[in-house]
This record gives C-alpha cells, structure tokens and sequence, in this order.
C-alpha cells in the first residue's frame, strides 16, 4: 500500500468538491434517504466552511434539468462560484480542473450525485489523469439503487479510492479536542448533523455537566483544551 494512503487528513492536506448536488439529481436517488443525504452534505460543507478547506461546487445542466445547487448548501458558501457544465464527467471541464489545481492539493474529499456516473468517472479520471488521491464519501453521495451505489464504490475503491463518511473527515480534520479555535464549531455543528453523536453531545452538556436544558449550539462540553 503506498503510504500516502495512511495518512490522515489535515485541514492543510485535502480539498473538497461537491458534484451536482441539485434536486433532479436528488430525485433519482435511492440509495439513502434523501433528507439524511442533504443533512450529510450540508454537515460536510459546514465541516470544510470551519476548517478553511478549498471547495469546488459543480453543477450539470442547471437551467434545462437538474435545477440549482441546495439552497442548504448554497447557504454555507454564499459567496462561491459554481461551475455550470454540460459532461457528466466534472473531470472533461477545464474549469474544474483549473480550480483542483490552483488549490494545490492532492487529497481530494468528494460528496457528488450519483455515485454509480458522475463520482466514478470523476475519480477514476483524477487518479489516472490528475494523480489526485480520492477520499470518496459514500454517505454524502447518492445512487440511483442501493446496489448502483455499492457497486461503483466497490469500483471505485477497487482503483485506489478511499471510502469514508461526511463524519470521519470533520473528525480527521480536528483530530485533537486540544485544538480549541475549532472545537465550539465542531461540537455545535455535530449537535446539529450528526445524530446520535450530536444527541450525546447535549445529554453531556445538559446532564453530566448541568448546563441548561436548552443549551446553546457551542457550548463547551467533554475535555476543555484550556486544562491542556
């Protein structure tokens, strides 16, 4: 295995690039709930929005059928340009090249609809033409059937893709709870997104450490990097 695989993602390493998460897009998916599919990628953009990472938004045939980019999405990068084209492959526009390469980073995290045609194509092209490394997140992407889905991950990482969830890169990208100018971020938006986890970060703030019963997002909870 070569050894860039093993290692971790930094806020400093990786770049991100959603691609056509648009609602036509949305529509045809079935491999994951399509509301859990939006909270993924909104919680992946609030993620790379903390960390300052390098973000691409593409988007197909936005005017004739797949509609604008999640208005959720849109609403943490308000300001970024999206850019429109007509492959299914991201990797045939030069726009979308030119902008992986002006980030400068080899480590490329992808949240994109739908797995089984524009994720594969785009990152079996950026690993053999670009000798980018792809960090695929299955649960911010969607297929067209479960199996469409699982198929072109298995594909995919087959070819030298990495497999991962929207929540394993924020955690990657913290890695230490010492790193207090992104800890009250991180917790606050993983009480929004992340579930379960989220759910215990409240019974944590509320119960073991009797903060107010509606407590606000960012509250400090679990180890406080000021006792570092």
């Amino acid at each position: 295995m070569s050894q860039k695989y093993l290692e971790v993602l930094t806020p400093q390493n990786s770049q991100l690039i959603f691609i056509d998460q648009q609602p036509q897009m949305a529509f045809g998916v079935q491999s994951i709930d399509r509301q859990t599919l939006k909270n993924n990628v909104v919680g992946l953009a609030k993620a790379a929005k903390i960390f300052d990472i390098p973000t691409t938004i593409t988007t197909v045939e936005t005017e004739s059928f797949s509609g604008n980019t999640f208005p959720e999405l849109l609403g943490v990068f308000p300001d970024h340009p999206i850019l429109e084209r007509t492959s299914m492959n991201s990797w045939d526009d030069q726009n979308v090249r030119d902008a992986l390469a002006r980030n400068g980073r080899k480590k490329v995290v992808v949240s994109g609809l739908w797995t089984e045609v524009c994720n594969t194509t785009f990152a079996l092209c950026a690993m053999l033409e670009g000798d980018y490394e792809i960090y695929m997140v299955a649960d911010a992407s969607g297929g067209t059937s479960s199996d469409a889905h699982k198929y072109a991950m298995d594909r995919m990482v087959q070819a030298g893709a990495v497999p991962m969830t929207w929540l394993q890169v924020l955690l990657e990208w913290q890695r230490d709870w010492a790193r207090k100018e992104t800890y009250d971020a991180v917790t606050g938006m993983v009480r929004e997104h992340a579930g379960a986890y989220g759910m215990g970060i409240d019974y944590a703030v509320t119960h073991v450490h009797k903060g107010p019963e509606r407590a606000q997002h960012g509250k400090r909870i679990g180890p406080n990097p000021a006792n570092k």
